[in-house]
């Protein structure tokens, strides 16, 4: 299958508040899902009929996803999907350095006051995980993350991290319908809670490092290593 092209879902009415940040996500998220083939040139005419918006939040889009990386401007080519596996294994090195340090934060700057919540995290997860709710462990994976960064009050670092954000709704539901991935995410997760709670910086930052990165590879596994290449 070609993956010159991609499918795009046309954006509901209320999105066109923040159009170009609406249109700047959609085609962030397909280009991390491997829709496009590095190289490929995007019609920016046919993306958006496709979305069903006019050039103009097409073209700021572009600049952003420029600005990023992962695009970039070529005379007499056009707009070029620059995304590869080499980008990809790039920014999940840069996210499990980051996410790390904000683990090793969360770790030192925690009070008991604060435990409660990502106790109550983690029992909710552990639920879902038995009762192969991946739709309820992608909600969940997002609110423990976000409360890590929340004990270590990493503002910069927070915003650093979410550039580096490679995972999509299709690629987090089918991560997640692996009962063996399950099984280790929940073992990962829980190694990094309690170690957060029990103020072990540097246990939290190796946890989560070896997380981020075994998510990483499993990531690379579904967007690059088993993707079919072009069709004949």
């Amino acid at each position: 299958m070609s993956r010159d092209h991609a499918t795009l879902t046309p954006l509901e009415p209320q999105a066109f508040a923040g159009l170009r940040e609406h249109v700047h996500r959609a085609l962030r998220q397909v280009i991390l899902s491997g829709e496009y083939a590095p190289g490929a040139r995007l019609n920016e005419r046919a993306i958006a009929e496709q979305l069903g918006v006019s050039t103009t939040p097409v073209k700021e889009a572009l600049r952003l996803l420029e600005a990023d990386g992962l695009v970039c401007s070529k005379p007499r080519s056009g707009v070029i999907v620059n995304f590869d596996m080499a980008w990809a294994e790039e920014m999940i090195l840069a996210r499990a350095a980051i996410e790390s340090t904000i683990a090793r934060l969360a770790a030192q700057r925690v009070s008991t006051a604060d435990t409660p919540v990502l106790e109550a995290i983690l029992v909710e997860m552990r639920r879902a995980t038995s009762e192969s709710s991946a739709e309820d462990l992608m909600r969940l994976n997002e609110v423990f993350h976000r409360q890590i960064r929340s004990l270590a009050r990493a503002n910069y670092l927070g915003r650093l991290n979410d550039r580096q954000d490679l995972y999509d709704s299709d690629a987090r539901r089918v991560i997640h319908s692996d009962p063996a991935e399950r099984a280790r995410a929940l073992a990962e997760h829980d190694a990094i809670g309690r170690a957060v709670i029990a103020g072990d910086a540097e246990a939290a930052e190796a946890a989560m490092k070896a997380h981020v990165l075994r998510a990483g590879e499993t990531y690379l596994d579904l967007v690059f290593r088993n993707k079919e290449g072009p069709s004949s």
